[in-house]
């Protein structure tokens, strides 16, 4: 194991990721959804620091996987400049999350595959390799990241296995991540050590454009 030292503009994070990467993963981006809480703006394109927030968090994941997947609704042309597959929802009613999940196992090459919001720019660097460290350890079928009492749910690896459970649950109405996961053999894998003594977690998602403002200003300052 070596020590990485990693950095989002200023602010720096310290992990430990190991030398050799064990699987083949594909990573789906979730930036399929409406953003009510940012007057319906495409989450995925509202810039921090000068730059999407998708563009950071793709920057996280490329030395992590081994294709990445977006999946959009709006602003298809723009998301395809990052010069990755983008994949429309199967469904014209915004299924939330899980829509991403079923365009993630079909689509992906690899039989793992990763999941994570546009909204995180700060995920952790090691996110595949621990989750599926988790997943062999447990025997799982899905590994979900976790911190101290707060689980979460749309940062997890999966087999592509579960495909036709998933694809059976959203058939009968289901869109909840949690009860679907849930119904499968899951495990959730501890990253507490991702949060900093200041409180900021990796998995600081960026909901509203007051918790935007209040990350560049930490990461400026």
């Amino acid at each position: 194991m070596v020590r990485q030292f990693f950095r989002l503009a200023d602010y720096s994070v310290n992990f430990t990721v190991a030398n050799k990467k064990i699987m083949t993963v594909t990573a789906i981006i979730l930036s399929g959804g409406r953003a009510m809480r940012m007057n319906g703006a495409d989450k995925g394109l509202v810039t921090l620091l000068n730059q999407p927030l998708i563009a950071h968090v793709i920057a996280r994941l490329k030395p992590q996987v081994d294709e990445i997947l977006i999946n959009a609704n709006r602003e298809l042309a723009t998301y395809e400049t990052f010069g990755y597959l983008v994949l429309q929802d199967e469904s014209n009613d915004f299924p939330g999350p899980l829509g991403g999940f079923l365009l993630g196992l079909k689509h992906a090459k690899h039989d793992y595959v990763l999941t994570v919001p546009c909204d995180s720019p700060m995920l952790p660097p090691d996110l595949a390799q621990r989750l599926y460290r988790g997943m062999i350890e447990a025997n799982a079928e899905i590994a979900i990241a976790k911190t101290g009492i707060d689980t979460h749910q749309v940062f997890c690896l999966m087999k592509k296995d579960v495909l036709p459970s998933l694809e059976a649950y959203l058939a009968g109405g289901g869109h909840k991540v949690k009860t679907w996961q849930q119904s499968q053999k899951y495990v959730e894998v501890d990253f507490s050590d991702c949060i900093l003594k200041d409180g900021t977690s990796a998995f600081t998602n960026l909901n509203t454009f007051e918790d935007l403002a209040a990350l560049e200003l930490k990461l400026s300052n």
